[in-house]
């Protein structure tokens, strides 16, 4: 079998003797022999390419509840593959081993053997996921098309840092996607994130269209924890649909940032704020249970015991006392 190399990539122009990326906001002007802000798109001889291509970093079964995503084949395991680099330098990611540098070792597939093993693990799904998989545009793309043709799912979990054309395309193959909102101030994405909010928001409005979507808020005391902004992240999600589940996770000290753990009682005030204007509210990274019940009657629909899932509250996707609809799409 021919194994994974370096491939020209997607979105990209030259100029002044340099390649200028344009797969996200950065575009990056790249000269020869040097990568983007991400590590992993080069420019090689005047042509912009993968050299990454089928690296892949990490590969596990995982439950699908640990991406997260809550609305979305509840209960089930899913291939997930994680790759090298990120476009964002997020000062307390989890996963600076894998996003922050290119060194670590790694193993090659290609599309057709990332497909073969979900295929092998039962799995009903491929999620791209654990650095940021979009910088690997062309192999995800490559191997959600190959996914698709054998009756599998695609899941992207995802900062959102893309274009709109390649969001657009990236999204037009993908069926559920979790996107990181870290924050709802601009200042913060451009000094901590190194990122753009307003393209963030544009990918999450171009979800909205292609697939299912939840979101994920990293909580962080004194930085985004706000009622104010808390208000503001939860009123965005709410005018692209209300229904669209919103994880606010707890931050722990990680990578450069050594601020004090976001509290389980932190977490809960963050929920109980966003819970006025959206409709699902999930508790993360604390201790209890993050059950969904039904925003008309309040009975229990899903129950969740750490990875443990039953659905006692559901008949089909509405609530077995009330007959609402839930916005949950079931193995």
């Amino acid at each position: 079998m021919i194994r994974p190399s370096a491939v020209t990539a997607q979105f990209w122009s030259t100029q002044d003797h340099l390649v200028i990326c344009t797969l996200c906001p950065h575009r990056c002007r790249i000269p020869d022999g040097s990568s983007g802000r991400c590590g992993v798109r080069v420019n090689v001889n005047g042509t912009l390419v993968l050299p990454y291509y089928g690296k892949i970093s990490s590969i596990a079964l995982d439950p699908i509840e640990k991406k997260p995503l809550y609305h979305y084949y509840p209960g089930n395991q899913i291939l997930s593959v994680g790759f090298l680099g990120c476009n964002f330098h997020c000062p307390f990611c989890q996963n600076y081993s894998i996003s922050q540098s290119t060194d670590r070792s790694t193993m090659e597939l290609t599309p057709q053997e990332v497909v073969n093993k979900a295929l092998a693990e039962n799995s009903f799904a491929i999620a791209y996921t654990y650095n940021e998989p979009s910088i690997h545009f062309e192999f995800v793309t490559a191997t959600a098309d190959l996914a698709r043709n054998s009756s599998l799912k695609n899941v992207l979990v995802t900062n959102g840092h893309l274009e709109k054309e390649a969001a657009s395309e990236l999204l037009g193959r993908m069926d559920a996607v979790n996107i990181d909102l870290k924050s709802y101030d601009d200042e913060f994405y451009r000094r901590e994130l190194g990122g753009d909010l307003d393209t963030v928001k544009q990918f999450i409005r171009i979800a909205g269209e292609l697939c299912h979507v939840e979101i994920t808020t990293l909580l962080i005391a004194e930085r985004n924890d706000s009622e104010e902004e808390l208000t503001a992240i939860a009123g965005f999600i709410a005018s692209v649909n209300p229904q669209i589940p919103l994880h606010i996770s707890a931050y722990y000290p990680a990578y450069h940032y050594t601020y004090d753990g976001t509290t389980p009682e932190q977490v809960m005030r963050a929920v109980k704020i966003a819970s006025t204007k959206l409709d699902y509210v999930y508790p993360g990274n604390i201790p209890g249970e993050a059950n969904t019940t039904c925003p008309t009657c309040g009975n229990l629909l899903v129950e969740r015991r750490a990875y443990q899932v039953t659905t006692p509250g559901l008949h089909g996707t509405a609530c077995n006392s009330c007959g609402a609809q839930v916005p949950i799409v079931l193995g």
